[in-house]
């Protein structure tokens, strides 16, 4: 347990540095025991985020195996988590774009990381 731990806040801390030079959508899969692995998607909506990490779970199993998920976690992450609910924050990003686009220039809160969706899952061959 405390080398999952470890694995997952190991690749936690490489993707918050990585973020300042690119932002990718999908990781890596992270094998677990009982042939489980785990990828992680993130995106600016929660259904991005899910595809993003259902694609990274397609290209793990390959084209001769299909993903079946165990366990599934989306989280928000966005500019206003801890200041506001989700919804309340979904409705500020609105209103700011709305301004933004009004006033001629880019006013979105939104980041390609707002969301982000861990899939935990096996390959079941074809």
């Amino acid at each position: 347990m405390n080398k999952v731990f470890a694995l997952s806040s190991t690749v936690a801390v490489a993707l918050a540095l990585t973020a300042c030079t690119s932002n990718p959508t999908t990781s890596l899969a992270i094998q677990k025991q009982n042939n489980q692995y785990e990828v992680t998607g993130v995106g600016k909506t929660n259904l991005i985020s899910k595809n993003n990490a259902i694609t990274a779970a397609n290209n793990t199993c390959g084209k001769k195996a299909t993903p079946v998920v165990i366990d599934e976690k989306t989280e928000y992450n966005g500019a206003l988590k801890g200041v506001v609910d989700e919804k309340t924050g979904q409705m500020i990003q609105a209103a700011t774009s709305v301004l933004g686009t009004l006033a001629g220039k880019s006013g979105s809160l939104a980041r390609d990381d707002d969301y982000q969706t861990v899939l935990t899952f096996t390959c079941r061959a074809n």
